[in-house]
């Protein structure tokens, strides 16, 4: 479980095929208070600690995990964002986020707004009902407060306003036209969908 607050940036330093692919990742982290074993966010990925050293860790991405993930995300160079695990008793200073994609999203537009960015995305359309406005959602493992969203024949879009502090501590600054992204959907729409499917099958027996 993770909030959405990012605590670092890594880089891919190597990626392996072997049967799954693995990922080496530069961070800033002290690994010698990480686990064999933990989880770790990777722009919006929860991934497993299977090896680690000063200054790095490394993942297994399954072929599921690369499939269901922004394309390109997983080459080398690539500028990561982290977030450990919640522990107990830590400051929930985003909102609840699995570290499961639920979509991959592409930038529509980016344009300074004041001394922030606006960020247009275009969202798939079997998670656009679960976006809101004024709803959390999280971009590239990023929390994120949901602006204004718009329906149209071309598909949904939402739009973000990432503050100056956000824009510099995460990966957000390299988001451009085109680009891919994560999204993880709120995980209270998710409950809140599936209660209301199970009052309608329900009421209608």
């Amino acid at each position: 479980m993770f909030t959405g607050i990012i605590t670092d940036i890594g880089t891919i330093d190597s990626v392996e095929q072997r049967g799954d692919t693995r990922l080496v990742i530069r961070t800033s982290y002290d690994m010698a208070t990480v686990e064999f074993g933990a989880s770790i966010s990777c722009s919006g990925c929860c991934l497993t600690v299977v090896d680690k050293g000063p200054g790095w860790f490394a993942v297994d991405a399954s072929a599921e995990t690369i499939t269901r993930t922004a394309q390109g995300q997983w080459t080398v160079g690539r500028r990561l964002n982290l977030e450990r695990a919640l522990k107990i008793g830590d400051e929930l200073g985003g909102h609840i986020v699995t570290g499961h994609v639920d979509g991959v999203g592409e930038v529509v537009s980016v344009a300074p707004e004041g001394a922030s960015h606006r960020v247009v995305i275009r969202v798939p359309g079997d998670i656009a009902p679960y976006v809101a406005a004024k709803g959390s959602v999280t971009v590239d493992g990023v929390s994120l407060t949901v602006n204004d969203v718009a329906d149209a024949a071309g598909g949904t879009t939402f739009g973000i306003n990432i503050i100056p502090h956000t824009w510099a501590v995460t990966t957000l600054s390299d988001l451009e036209p085109g680009r891919a992204v994560n999204l993880e959907i709120d995980v209270l729409a998710r409950y809140l969908s599936r209660m209301d499917v199970y009052r309608q099958k329900h009421s209608a027996m």
